[in-house]
């Protein structure tokens, strides 16, 4: 009978590269629930209609959710602190162009971009903590700290959009991701090594579009008017040119 022996103890330099993970994890767990009290300021300066409201709202969860699996094999295939890395210059730079949107289709499409950032960082991150930590007990205990981040960072979004935007303009919810995006980048060569998969066979691109249309129907699609006012501001006044299909819907339409 032959027993598998533990893996190396991680030592000061993973656990300093392992804080520096948290720091994507934690923004891009915000970024579900930033908008929580930051809508009704955006609605009163861009001026979006009723389907305008819902997709500035959601394009971030289903962009995020839908490409998390791809993202995935794609850090497999050419590298998991590679993608990490694209993935923070991606998230810093839609978080800039999403502040200073001029109009709520830039502002949609800033969300989406975001979105496939936050879909980059998270399967990277966690599959880079793996790496770092090979002797169970630690791994297990990172990947435990790594599931409350995320969680406690989708709690922490919607306070943080209430402190923001008590003191400053709505685009400063997203100005906030920026710093730790340049820290992140700065500090991740230095501390986080590269793991690939040596083989990792043929991308299976079918798969992209099969896992999109898996995860998205979780949520609920289309999703209305009254839902997202449900869920942030239940004050959020209805846009003037709303249809009646949408403030109309049913409060419980989505929880």
């Amino acid at each position: 009978m032959t027993s598998t022996a533990p893996g190396p103890r991680a030592g000061r330099k993973e656990w300093t590269a392992f804080v520096v993970l948290m720091l994507p994890l934690l923004l891009v767990s915000m970024d579900v629930s930033v908008l929580y009290f930051a809508v009704p300021a955006i609605s009163r300066e861009l001026h979006p209609g009723s389907t305008q409201q819902l997709w500035i709202f959601d394009i971030y969860a289903f962009a995020l959710a839908g490409l998390l699996i791809t993202m995935g094999a794609l850090g497999d295939r050419f590298g998991r602190r590679k993608l990490l890395m694209f993935g923070a210059a991606a998230f810093g730079a839609a978080s800039v162009a999403a502040a200073y949107a001029p109009n709520a289709e830039l502002l949609i499409a800033a969300r989406a971009v975001l979105g496939i950032g936050g879909a980059t960082l998270m399967p990277s991150t966690m599959g880079l903590v793996r790496n770092l930590f090979l002797d169970e007990k630690q791994r297990a205990k990172a990947i435990a700290i790594w599931s409350s981040a995320m969680a406690g960072g989708i709690a922490l979004g919607s306070v943080m959009s209430g402190v923001m935007i008590e003191h400053f303009w709505w685009g400063s919810v997203f100005l906030i991701n920026v710093p730790a995006m340049v820290l992140l980048l700065a500090l991740v060569p230095l501390l986080v090594p590269e793991f690939k998969d040596p083989r990792p066979g043929a991308f299976d691109l079918p798969s992209v579009p099969l896992s999109m249309a898996a995860v998205l129907p979780v949520k609920r699609w289309p999703p209305t008017t009254a839902s997202v006012r449900s869920r942030c501001c239940p004050s959020w006044p209805a846009s003037p040119s709303a249809p009646s299909s949408y403030t109309a819907s049913a409060p419980g339409a989505m929880r």
